[in-house]
């Protein structure tokens, strides 16, 4: 089975495979990578391990190189230029009174490529758009349309629970969640109640789905357990 080590983009993002090439990578440690966007600043997130094949995406691409002080001083100042960036693109986007919503954007590491994410109703004609940023930033540009909870991930918040939201925190990939789920779990279906601040059904009514569908109900369980303690009184 071949050797990987996991890299991740961004903070609770997904992890992708990379051959470690040789290099002595520990958890947290910065490399440089090549992707399908380009060259790529992650973070190490699963240290050298044996994959099967199977679980992995061809061609299995390799760790370029630990990265450098110079490397992270260059992640530095692309964060920065993606604030001004995003000011420049919200201008843009107001002068061709366009009905999108920027979310964020993104610089690749070699800067070959800036990604502006956004939201919208329907299907936006940015042409016009995308013409006048590529005449500001002369590099390539790209605009991707994403969903609400994804935008919700992009942006962070606090969830009804007082804390911050799972897919910001720490859930890498967004699961199937259905109103079954709730029903399970006989909790009101209220969508105030239910849904999170993208307003889509809260991921975490899939966190106890798998006990009640196997009939390990934690709310009855407890009770049982009182009753027992109840009965051992008398």
């Amino acid at each position: 089975m071949p050797t990987v080590v996991g890299v991740t983009f961004k903070s609770a993002g997904k992890v992708y495979y990379f051959d470690p090439a040789g290099h002595s990578l520990v958890f947290g440690d910065w490399v440089i990578v090549e992707t399908s966007r380009g060259l790529e600043i992650g973070q190490v997130v699963i240290t050298a391990r044996e994959v099967p094949e199977e679980d992995l995406v061809p061609p299995l691409k390799p760790v370029l190189r630990a990265a450098t002080v110079d490397d992270l001083a260059q992640m530095g100042a692309n964060r920065q230029q993606e604030q001004e960036a995003f000011e420049i693109c919200q201008e843009k986007i107001n002068e061709h009174g366009l009905p999108m919503k920027l979310i964020d954007v993104e610089y690749t590491f070699d800067r070959k490529k800036v990604i502006f994410f956004f939201t919208a109703e329907g299907r936006v004609d940015f042409r016009e758009l995308v013409k006048d940023l590529a005449r500001v930033f002369r590099t390539r540009i790209e605009l991707r349309q994403i969903g609400v909870r994804d935008e919700a991930k992009m942006i962070g918040g606090m969830g009804p629970c007082g804390r911050s939201l799972c897919c910001q925190s720490f859930l890498r990939s967004f699961e199937p969640v259905s109103i079954r789920m709730a029903k399970a779990q006989d909790l009101a279906l209220n969508p105030a109640k239910i849904s999170g601040i993208c307003g889509r059904l809260m991921c975490c009514l899939r966190y106890e789905s798998e006990s009640y569908e196997n009939g390990e109900c934690p709310r009855e369980k407890n009770r049982s357990r009182e009753a027992e303690e109840a009965e051992k009184d008398e």
